[in-house]
């Protein structure tokens, strides 16, 4: 994957930096495998805006992606990579052998033509999905399950994966791209690989346009506003804001919000760093 600079023919171009989309092989997604996707604009049942900054955006498919990969011991040919509007990763088209298609998400790597499988004793190739106990430790892995059974939770988003540390008994020890080490069952699944689009984060939109086409609408800062709309506006002038903070109170800036008594604080090994 590459990504291309275009010439200051106008002002917005003049920052822009897209992707050049080489690996895209198909335009038109699988009939079969989408479904519409309406759009709120942050309203709720009765017209009353809950969640301010949203609406408008370019009309989308939603792409019905396998995340739980249970098809096990049937192999499947990669027939298209394609582009997905609702992830920043792209998504690959999979012919199983017994006639069924299904969408998966595209590791770095992936050729047309490829063959990828699931299940136990696999070989250990690029898009393979397996149980992490089977899995060699210092693998790259992705798309990895947080309970059995569940789908992929972990490590799904363009150029993001985590590393297999540890094994003991039933828990896997990963490292995942937080930074965060925590333990997670070895009965869970992972996808071997780096999810593709790896450049994706040097990407530039150029002009706020483009915002637009993704549905967001222009953020008012706190400090622009009164006292009585956010805690951090009003005063005289230009005033800083005080404690930074949301718009109903709680810090931000290394506050902690996850809870003490969560579930899953028992599995996590290391924080991620601040």
């Amino acid at each position: 994957m590459s990504i291309k600079k275009l010439k200051p023919t106008t002002p917005s171009q003049r920052f822009k930096i897209v992707n050049d989309f080489k690996e895209i092989t198909v335009s038109k997604p699988e009939k079969s495998l989408t479904i519409g996707k309406g759009k709120s604009g942050g309203r709720n049942n009765v017209g009353k805006m809950t969640m301010r900054y949203f609406g408008g955006g370019h009309k989308k498919k939603y792409r019905i992606i396998d995340f739980k990969r249970r098809k096990f011991g049937i192999y499947a040919t990669i027939k298209s990579i394609e582009y997905d509007p609702n992830r920043s990763s792209f998504i690959s088209l999979l012919h199983y052998v017994d006639g069924e298609k299904r969408y998966i998400l595209t590791m770095n790597g992936f050729k047309v033509g490829q063959k990828v499988i699931s299940g136990n004793k696999i070989p250990f190739n690029v898009g393979n999905s397996t149980f992490l106990s089977e899995i060699p430790l210092g693998t790259n892995i992705s798309c990895i399950e947080l309970k059995p059974g569940q789908g992929a939770k972990i490590a799904r988003s363009a150029g993001s994966f985590a590393q297999l540390f540890a094994k003991d008994g039933k828990y896997a020890t990963i490292k995942l791209p937080s930074g965060e080490t925590r333990m997670i069952m070895t009965t869970c699944m992972a996808t071997i690989g780096v999810v593709s689009n790896v450049d994706h984060q040097l990407e530039k939109f150029g002009k706020a346009g483009k915002n637009r086409h993704l549905g967001k609408r222009p953020r008012t800062r706190g400090v622009a506003m009164n006292p009585v709309d956010h805690p951090m506006g009003g005063g005289e002038g230009k005033a800083s804001g005080g404690i930074p903070r949301s718009r109903k109170g709680v810090p931000s800036k290394g506050f902690k919000t996850r809870l003490k008594r969560k579930y899953s604080n028992k599995y996590i090994i290391q924080r991620r760093k601040k």
